[in-house]
């Protein structure tokens, strides 16, 4: 049983090492220019433990790409069950314990994608919160505007955050988020 932990354990240390390897390359370049050998070279591993997990760079991009939507998934959907500042908290220590792939979401060799992706799962756990508060249609076309603009603030701070190598503490973008995020909800309500 002891080996077994102990094997998952280094093998998630060494998946983790070649993603963070290549959300490193994607910021200097962009994913089409990216081989093997660089990502082995930064992750400081073989090329037979690179083709044990993955196929190719592709391969590891799309599992990458699929691992981190999964995990924001999961988060975003708590903000059905908790008040927002602490949501943001969670969203924000989510993003700086994962900063290589942040990095790489936001990076301008990204394929947008999974920025895409991210920002659309935040549009819809807000919309099914504001269409469950005032008893409205998820399809209500303002309603989607208004999420739609809503959910493109807090990912425009965070793609800031991100972009800036995180230079500002978490806490000040917490608060900002939150605050702006608060005052945009109460602006929403109002309105529908």
């Amino acid at each position: 049983m002891g080996e077994t932990n102990t094997y998952d354990r280094r093998t998630a240390k060494t998946r983790k090492a070649i993603v963070d390897a290549l959300a490193d390359l994607l910021y200097e370049k962009e994913l089409h220019k990216v081989t093997v050998k660089e990502i082995t070279e930064k992750a400081d591993i073989n090329r037979g433990t690179f083709y044990k997990h993955f196929l190719d760079v592709y391969d590891l991009y799309d599992k990458a790409e699929q691992d981190v939507l999964v995990d924001l998934g999961m988060l975003v959907l708590q903000l059905e069950e908790i008040p927002a500042d602490k949501f943001f908290t969670h969203l924000i220590d989510f993003i700086d314990d994962n900063r290589a792939i942040f990095r790489m979401m936001f990076s301008p060799n990204s394929t947008n994608n999974l920025r895409d992706r991210f920002n659309r799962c935040l549009e819809g756990s807000l919309r099914q919160i504001e269409a469950e508060k005032k008893d409205a249609a998820l399809s209500d076309i303002k309603l989607r505007y208004q999420t739609n603009y809503r959910s493109r603030g807090c990912v425009a701070i965070i793609a800031l955050w991100v972009r800036g190598d995180f230079a500002e503490p978490k806490d000040f973008i917490i608060k900002t988020i939150s605050e702006l995020d608060a005052n945009t909800e109460k602006f929403i309500s109002k309105s529908i």
